[in-house]
């Protein structure tokens, strides 16, 4: 068995990583913005090697799953993101995604928007989360 940034089943998840790259360029919209080459490859890789060495027990797809969502859907436009999410269920079929807890994070989101005295706009506010997730721990 090998390991790869300590995946014990990289191979056949490097072989679904692949495969959504080749779907999405070819089923969602034709964007300048949108990267399926080795630098949105390597920056997934980055992620998940980080999500793996923070969540030594979460299952590796889902580790996977969660570093191709928060690299790659802030930049879908939001026609896409659904597309996106369909050909993630259909390369990890009967994986129950669960959604990313926030906790603390949220509540200090919250207490800055209302100190700067903004609203508490959802879409504005999954933008700042997304952005976070972007971040490498």
């Amino acid at each position: 068995m090998v390991l790869y940034e300590s995946f014990g089943d990289a191979k056949t998840l490097s072989r679904k990583m692949c495969k959504l790259y080749i779907l999405c360029s070819e089923q969602l919209s034709q964007q300048p913005h949108y990267d399926y080459g080795l630098r949105a490859v390597k920056s997934v890789l980055v992620m998940a090697g980080g999500l793996k060495r923070a969540n030594p027990t979460l299952q590796e797809d889902l580790v996977l799953i969660r570093a191709l969502r928060d690299s790659n859907q802030p930049k879908f436009l939001a026609d896409d993101i659904p597309l996106f999410q369909a050909i993630i269920l259909d390369l990890f079929p009967g994986v129950e995604i669960p959604p990313n807890d926030y906790g603390e994070f949220m509540v200090s989101m919250q207490e800055e928007l209302t100190l700067a005295h903004l609203q508490h706009v959802p879409g504005i506010m999954n933008k700042i989360i997304q952005v976070k997730a972007l971040q490498v721990p």
